[in-house]
């Protein structure tokens, strides 16, 4: 009962920081023609028979994100809105992961990644300090986010990969990567390319030492994770173009996803197909092109910065749990 009360609270809370930002709560289909296309993620399938049961079978998908019903909601003239609700992704499933999970969305026009970042740090101080004495915890890491405590760390992509690994993720030859994968104890398969021993250094090496003592966001991530994010051009003569995108850890746990979202709707179709492809290679089946999100992208998206931010981790964290079993009701079950 005490983690159903917790989670009431904090939903409560959360509600009242947006209503207070002038943000409106909004709702959007769970059930959806594309979960959104993306190499990595793998939605799970539904199958609906509208002209009843013994009518011809419909393929849908649980989502795997609101994102793209929220954006057509931006493009329509909805102003700042925001969205608390399920999601699923299929192939997940461990200590911080489950196929099912509450999602907190939420787009805000005319600011950048920069200003949601200061608006995603507040929201995280607010409910620290209300819930949890001002820190996050989880298996012995103290990460402080009390309001008035150090400003959350910002470091670029580059910059953590120097930190924790000791290697360039860009310009280090592919070879050192595999033999710093395969000094942290992690076989990379073969043949594996750039992009995969990255992938493995980040969630084996990088990522479980982030935020550690104060919560990190991660900014400027490599153009070919730019998702549905901007892509900016070097900072200077020598730098390579990285994606508008952040992601927050504190201890060693991601938390958050956002974006300076992509707004040109030719770049975005040329992205899902490039995603689609990337599964195919995978050996995966490419998903539908949500041609209505599409639509909306040439209307016109307002610019604007969003974010995806999962509630079940923001639980573990502010009551020191171990796993999403501790701060969820019911897990799905499987063998």
């Amino acid at each position: 009962m005490q983690s159903l009360r917790l989670r009431a609270a904090v939903l409560q809370s959360i509600r009242s920081f947006f209503a207070e930002r002038e943000s409106l709560e909004v709702t959007t289909p769970a059930i959806v023609t594309s979960p959104g296309v993306d190499a990595h993620i793998d939605a799970i399938e539904v199958t609906l028979r509208p002209g009843g049961s013994q009518g011809p079978q419909v393929t849908r998908w649980l989502r795997t994100s609101p994102e793209y019903h929220m954006k057509r909601l931006l493009a329509a003239g909805s102003g700042a809105i925001h969205q608390i609700a399920p999601a699923w992704r299929d192939a997940e499933k461990g200590a911080l992961h489950e196929p099912e999970f509450t999602l907190l969305e939420w787009y805000r026009p005319e600011i950048d990644d920069s200003d949601l970042m200061d608006e995603t740090e507040a929201l995280i101080r607010l409910l620290a300090d209300e819930f949890s004495q001002g820190d996050l915890r989880h298996k012995g890491h103290i990460s402080a986010a009390k309001r008035g405590g150090p400003p959350f760390h910002r470091m670029t992509f580059r910059e953590a990969f120097l930190e924790h690994t000791g290697l360039d993720p860009v310009t280090d030859s592919e070879s050192r990567l595999g033999m710093a994968l395969r000094a942290s104890g992690v076989k990379a398969p073969r043949p594996a390319n750039r992009e995969q021993l990255v992938d493995l250094l980040l969630g084996v090496v990088v990522q479980p030492r982030l935020g550690l003592d104060t919560p990190c966001f991660v900014t400027d991530w490599p153009v070919d994770r730019a998702a549905l994010a901007r892509v900016r051009p070097g900072r200077d003569a020598d730098a390579a173009a990285s994606a508008a995108r952040f992601e927050l850890y504190a201890c060693g746990v991601e938390l958050c996803n956002g974006y300076l979202e992509l707004q040109d709707p030719v770049e975005q179709r040329a992205r899902i197909e490039s995603e689609n492809q990337r599964r195919q290679e995978l050996g995966k089946a490419p998903y539908p092109v949500d041609k209505a999100f599409l639509v909306a992208l040439e209307s016109g998206l307002p610019s604007c910065a969003g974010n995806a931010l999962g509630i079940d981790r923001l639980l573990l964290l502010l009551s020191d749990a171990e796993s999403l079993e501790e701060v969820r009701s019911f897990l799905i079950d499987l063998p």
